[in-house]
């Protein structure tokens, strides 16, 4: 035998891992709680930035969303993605995680832990860990029309929820590439970058009803070629996430 083919029997025979496909990787809802009025947070939108388009943790898709609340809009600079709506998303973390007090910046990972948000250790080991958590699936397909799109969406393969809890899905959708030049308060001067700006977030209804119809209506100032759709199934009030998945959004027919 030649000493080609003998090195090349010698790999064949070498124990190997299998490689995880793209497609094959467990979606992982990473949501931050910021805000440009906030000094503290810049660090933390560097680090969701980083988190997405490195995608350092071996058989997870993490999905983000980047939540801006409102809190510190009375403190000197007004953030224009901010909303109530996430405010009072991430007060009921607060209450399902038993956290003292809401504070930014925050991370929390598949409902399940919360952290400093720019706390990139901390960060890496709550993702890694999901990998052990059973999880369904979420099927998202999507049909634009005009300024709207219709989406379809298929929960499948849940794990059984808790006791006085049922199974919401909630369907978002993120803008990347987005930044502010900030004019005044603590980041007076900075030009913020974000990604996975959340611009919509609605609780659509329950998983057990089987697939669900929502319809988006797209912003005029959103731009198309950066938006996506992201669905999940979260426990109403323990809030841990039990599927989801995310897909970008395509061009509207003609």
């Amino acid at each position: 035998m030649s000493r080609t083919l003998a090195l090349l029997a010698v790999l064949l025979s070498m124990p190997h891992e299998p490689r995880v496909r793209a497609a094959e990787a467990a979606p992982v809802i990473v949501e931050l709680f910021t805000s440009e009025g906030c000094s503290s947070c810049p660090p933390a939108d560097a680090l969701l930035q980083q988190l997405v388009n490195t995608q350092p943790v071996a058989g997870v898709q993490i999905v983000a969303l980047g939540e801006h609340v409102d809190y510190w809009d009375q403190q000197g600079w007004k953030d224009r993605f901010s909303s109530a709506a996430l405010t009072n998303r991430q007060q009921g973390y607060a209450q399902a995680l038993n956290v003292e007090s809401i504070y930014t910046p925050q991370m929390v990972v598949d409902g399940r832990v919360q952290l400093v948000g720019s706390d990139a250790a901390s960060a890496r080991r709550a993702i890694g860990q999901e990998l052990s958590v059973p999880r369904g699936t979420v099927t998202i397909a999507l049909e634009p029309r005009g300024d709207r799109v219709n989406v379809t969406l298929n929960p499948t393969g849940l794990a059984p929820v808790g006791r006085g809890q049922h199974a919401e899905v909630v369907v978002a959708v993120t803008e990347d590439g987005l930044s502010s030049d900030v004019r005044r308060g603590e980041n007076h001067g900075r030009v913020l970058s974000h990604v996975a700006v959340v611009r919509q977030l609605t609780t659509i209804g329950d998983a057990g009803a089987g697939p669900l119809q929502h319809e988006i209506l797209i912003d005029p100032s959103w731009r198309r070629d950066r938006l996506k759709v992201v669905a999940f199934v979260q426990e109403s009030r323990s809030r841990r996430i039990m599927a989801a998945g995310a897909v970008a959004l395509q061009s509207p027919r003609r």
